[in-house]
């Protein structure tokens, strides 16, 4: 066996390192999709309120249909349910492919694809978010969701420079054939796992609507996982304007073009990267509400100072600096409820998670690009900022009200209480 040092303690386990290996070539072809998009919305209509619009339209599935997605994730093995969703996912990037290479590709082409693509997210990430809970001990959870979204933060460094180069040399077509391509890293790492028997669960007298219900009042009445939900959802709402109108900081701001994009988005990533390893490396709870109210505020203040700059060399470090308090302040959110939450609730309390931080974000790129055409892309970023920082201030004072009830339940989930402070 692999020796693993401590701080990739997770990778330990044969699942879950098949799992990453698939996930990390699955997602640089998702993230050069993403950004070859934007370009392609951008290039077609000139008009900020449509990368609005196309942001909105990827990801108001998961806000409608995330609690749907957490009850199938509950109920359905996850390795069944990502197969699913891989799969789905994979043949929407073929047809967006094919549109485009064949110079058939139209603009409710593109809406409609991410309509379609964000439904099936709404699924996905439910199933994401219990599968990594499954397949690793509790007690390297947090290493768990740290690689995890080191996964997806590397992806996202890679990603964008890759399309960056990849659109201006060959177009956005065969960047959308690539991440097709990329699917089946993920497929094949599913297929290749082993699993012990799954026992028959008790049948379930509730009804579905009941069930979903359920979950959102355990959500209701727990308040650290309440509090730290509604500041991810506060955060993602005000801070998503600025990734929706990075186009227009590229196209217009510093005047660049598709590689500006890609290098600004690839920063922003190796950010987060340094930010998922950060909390990868440490070894306890300790201190993570402190880190979660810091992050937020380090994350507004950053896109304040990325708004009023107008130098790309003194952007590129902001949108570092950006991305790494992101990815801390998600990550150990993350974190902080999967250890909180019980096996039963899991899959429906993580789909809120989903509807908090993917399912806020297209509300807030959609407003961003309709404030955007009124008062500019800077002042609409700069905004976002200071909102982030008000809720981090707002959550500073209001964590330590909570923080022992937080201690509770880290208890009763058998780790060691003192272990949020």
């Amino acid at each position: 066996m692999v020796a693993f040092p401590e701080s990739l303690r997770s990778l330990r386990q044969r699942n879950y390192r098949l799992f990453c290996s698939g996930q990390l070539i699955s997602l640089i072809g998702t993230w050069m999709q993403m950004v070859a998009l934007s370009w392609l919305v951008y290039r077609l209509t000139g008009r900020a309120a449509m990368l609005g619009l196309m942001s909105f339209c990827n990801l108001i599935p998961v806000f409608v249909l995330a609690p749907v997605g957490g009850l199938v994730a509950d109920r359905v093995p996850s390795r069944r349910l990502l197969l699913t969703t891989q799969t789905v996912a994979m043949g929407l990037a073929l047809i967006l492919a094919l549109l485009t290479l064949t110079h058939q590709v139209r603009i409710w082409h593109l809406f409609l694809s991410a309509l379609l693509l964000g439904t099936t997210n709404a699924f996905d990430n439910p199933a994401r978010l219990v599968f990594v809970a499954r397949v690793v001990p509790r007690p390297d959870l947090m290493n768990a969701v740290a690689l995890n979204s080191s996964l997806v933060t590397g992806a996202r460094v890679a990603g964008p420079a890759l399309a960056g180069v990849l659109v201006a040399a060959i177009g956005e077509g065969w960047c959308f054939f690539l991440n097709a391509v990329s699917y089946l890293a993920v497929i094949a790492g599913l297929l290749a796992m082993t699993f012990p028997p799954r026992e028959p669960e008790p049948a379930k007298t509730q009804s579905h609507a009941g069930r979903l219900l359920e979950g959102f009042a355990m959500v209701r009445r727990t308040v650290p996982i309440r509090s730290l939900l509604l500041l991810l959802g506060a955060v993602s709402l005000l801070g998503s304007p600025h990734s929706v109108l990075m186009p227009i900081f590229a196209g217009q701001v510093f005047h660049g073009s598709s590689r500006t994009l890609g290098l600004l988005m690839g920063t922003s990533g190796a950010g987060a990267l340094a930010g998922a390893l950060t909390l990868a490396s440490r070894p306890d709870f300790n201190g993570l509400g402190r880190w979660i109210a810091a992050a937020s505020m380090g994350f507004g203040a950053a896109l304040i100072g990325f708004a009023c700059s107008r130098s790309l060399w003194l952007s590129l470090p902001l949108m570092l600096v950006a991305g790494y308090c992101f990815m801390v302040g998600l990550a150990a959110t993350n974190t902080m409820i999967q250890m909180m939450v019980p096996d039963a609730f899991r899959g429906r309390v993580m789909s809120i998670y989903s509807m908090m931080f993917l399912g806020m974000a297209p509300v807030g790129g959609l407003l961003g690009g309709l404030v955007a055409n009124r008062l500019g892309a800077p002042a609409t970023v700069a905004l976002g900022g200071a909102g982030c920082l008000v809720c981090g201030c707002a959550f500073t004072l209001h964590y330590r009200d909570w923080r022992e009830g937080a201690r509770a339940l880290l208890g009763r989930a058998g780790e060691a209480a003192g272990g949020f402070r």
